[in-house]
């Protein structure tokens, strides 16, 4: 009897034991989209493609997300590490094995955001907003298809 309730214990062990992995496995899809889209990104200095596509990386590290298009500012953008929630079925079921199993291979974490949108904004625009909603854009060159719909006035 105390064989079998070994024996069993011992298999809970090896089944449960890197518990985020085996659930979530090591990596993680991550959407990356721009406005304007068909921007190229660059995870980590690694060019990936354009958007909007879907980035499948390693949980157990951070990554930096580059966007640039012609004509726009480059945008970076950074996807940090947390400790999954999953933590905890290694706590509870596979103990130390399981923790150091995920914590190695990375499946101990995840990564947010889970999306990221990068508004990218002209060459030389500066963009300024206010408390009460105001936002204030000023450009070098206007483009001239834009129609101007009001001015600002400084009251006293």
């Amino acid at each position: 009897m105390k064989t079998n309730i070994m024996g069993i214990v011992v298999g809970v062990v090896v089944v449960a034991s890197g518990c985020a992995s085996i659930m979530h496995g090591t990596s993680q899809k991550v959407g990356i989209s721009s406005s304007p889209s068909g921007a190229m990104v660059a995870v980590d200095n690694k060019p990936l493609g354009n958007t909007p596509l879907f980035a499948d990386l390693a949980r157990g590290e951070e990554h930096v997300v580059s966007i640039e298009m012609a004509g726009y500012e480059k945008s970076e953008l950074t996807l940090t590490k947390s400790v999954s929630g999953w933590v905890w079925g290694n706590i509870l079921f596979g103990g130390l094995i399981g923790l150091a199993v995920d914590a190695i291979s990375g499946g101990l974490y995840t990564l947010s955001p889970e999306q990221l949108n990068a508004e990218l904004r002209k060459d030389g625009t500066t963009v300024s907003s206010a408390d009460d909603g105001v936002i204030v854009i000023a450009v070098l060159r206007p483009d001239s298809s834009w129609r101007k719909i009001g001015n600002l006035a400084h009251q006293r």
